[in-house]
């Protein structure tokens, strides 16, 4: 049973090959930073273009490998069915990954399987970890999105709290530019910041007095642009502000994360998404989720960006309990929740 997965809802494109037996066997995925980031920013247009390039080559790649016998036959049953992201998403980007793999899967004569681009994310950690992980609680910290999760069980999820307006990535880079690191600034600021020294600013740690789960991160995300624009000596503060504004981010997300888990006293935490990789953000969490006997699973650095493992295997989920269509009609969901069903 293998499950070819396509990943094409931002900036990343990735192809992979899901064996049910063997697990992961084909796993590739090209940024678009070339592309974007004399922008400071992602152009959706100019996003699409590139999927539609980088995807051609990486099909062929897999192709090659494992589809055909030779330049003119299909090898039988290699491939059972092609999970792509349906959403959420760039609605061009989306389209690119929709178009080929309904294409792929009427050529084939194989199903194809929608999944939630948010649902690859939650199980990614599962992709190195074969045991059952549900029920559990997730922070989900992924490109526009900051939420917690329970996961009661495959395919059925609640959101317990999310960002109301800013998402942990978007002000980090947005502080990024600030700071002239460019686009895209994560990596780029946590590396600064570890130049910093401590405490030298204070940051507020919004929402934390309140009792319920959601994020709020506009109000941080202004505060330290005033500060940023009022520096007399940006040059040699850069280091300090941007440690004092990384800290106030981990802190917020770990101060409600012992909340979530206060309120659900579940023993099972993943924590997934792009910001996830981030290393102070797993060391705080891992000293929370030990002081709590917490079992908890991080995504491989990996898989914490977009990639089309996590979509594959959620794809071949999806086969085992029969969620699967072989209508190929080309279908995106810009807008998707996690948990939201899917026509």
């Amino acid at each position: 049973m293998r499950i070819l997965g396509i990943e094409t809802s931002c900036d990343d494109t990735s192809v992979a090959i899901y064996d049910a037996e063997l697990g992961l066997i084909f796993h590739s995925t090209l940024n678009q930073n070339h592309v974007h980031s004399k922008f400071n920013g992602i152009v959706p247009e100019l996003a699409a273009r590139s999927h539609l390039e980088q995807l051609i080559y990486l099909i062929k790649k897999v192709c090659i490998k494992y589809l055909f016998s030779d330049k003119n036959s299909i090898r039988k049953n290699t491939c059972n069915a092609i999970a792509y992201t349906t959403g959420p998403g760039l609605a061009g980007s989306l389209l690119v990954g929709a178009t080929i793999a309904c294409s792929l899967s009427l050529s084939l004569n194989i199903p194809c399987i929608l999944v939630n681009h948010l649902e690859g994310h939650l199980l990614s950690a599962m992709l190195n970890n074969k045991e059952n992980l549900f029920p559990f609680l997730a922070l989900l910290v992924s490109g526009a999105n900051t939420q917690l999760i329970n996961a009661h069980c495959f395919t059925k999820y609640t959101i317990l709290g999310k960002t109301i307006d800013d998402s942990v990535g978007n002000v980090f880079d947005y502080i990024a530019k600030l700071l002239g690191l460019g686009y895209p600034g994560g990596e780029k600021l946590s590396n600064l910041a570890k130049r910093g020294q401590s405490g030298k600013y204070f940051f507020p740690r919004p929402m934390t007095n309140t009792s319920n789960l959601n994020f709020s991160f506009s109000g941080l995300k202004t505060h330290v642009k005033n500060v940023i624009l009022q520096c007399p000596d940006l040059r040699n503060e850069r280091c300090n502000i941007a440690n004092s504004f990384e800290e106030a981010i981990v802190d917020t997300l770990l101060i409600k994360c012992k909340l979530a888990i206060q309120k659900n006293k579940l023993k099972n935490f993943l924590v997934c998404g792009g910001f996830s990789a981030n290393k102070l953000l797993r060391k705080k969490l891992k000293n929370l989720f030990r002081d709590n006997q917490i079992k908890y699973f991080f995504s491989k650095q990996v898989f914490c960006t977009d990639n089309a493992a996590m979509i594959a295997y959620v794809g071949l989920l999806k086969y085992n309990v029969g969620l699967y269509s072989k209508n190929q009609s080309i279908t995106v969901y810009p807008n998707l929740s996690i948990g939201e069903n899917m026509s």
